[in-house]
């Protein structure tokens, strides 16, 4: 990720995480939405780890982040953000409920769930794919987001210059 767009470069190292957690929720999503509900066991995991680990890694991007962070909560990024939240909660509580039994429905009517769920996990990733690509957009538009990191890094090397013990050469 060693790209000029601040939003993207900045969280180089969460990205991967959330773009394959992402992908998982996603394949998941697929597998509920065509598999036999009987052979819904493994895409119901995968989707709960994908939805976790997605939400752990966008929080961990959106912390480390600083005032870059506001192009993914504010405007089209921030709505797309919110609304894979969301879809990505639901789906993942879908599949947890889709479980055998769980829904209480049994026949065509146990289909709902787990399709709904999918659904639910596909328009997740869609959204947190345009949403990445959004705050990239905003991010290089505006100065903001360039120049005050840049400072920030430059403060923060003098900070540790001036720290640093003398070695009296």
């Amino acid at each position: 990720a060693d790209t000029a767009v601040p939003a993207w470069h900045g969280a180089h190292r969460e990205l991967p995480f959330v773009f394959t957690a992402s992908a998982t929720s996603a394949a998941a999503g697929m597998a509920l939405l065509v598999a036999p509900p009987r052979e819904h066991g493994p895409a119901r995991s995968a989707a709960l780890l994908g939805a976790a680990v997605e939400a752990a890694a966008v929080k961990a991007m959106e912390t480390r982040l600083g005032v870059v962070a506001e192009t993914y909560r504010e405007g089209t990024a921030g709505r797309l953000m919110r609304a894979s939240k969301l879809l990505s909660a639901g789906g993942a509580l879908g599949a947890l409920l889709s479980r055998s039994g769980r829904s209480g429905r049994s026949g065509r009517s146990a289909a709902v769930v787990p399709g709904a769920s999918g659904a639910a996990l596909l328009g997740a990733s869609l959204c947190t794919r345009l949403a990445v690509f959004h705050a990239g957009r905003r991010s290089a538009q505006d100065p903001k987001y360039t120049v005050v990191p840049q400072r920030e890094r430059l403060r923060a090397r003098e900070a540790e210059r001036e720290r640093a013990p003398d070695d009296g050469s």
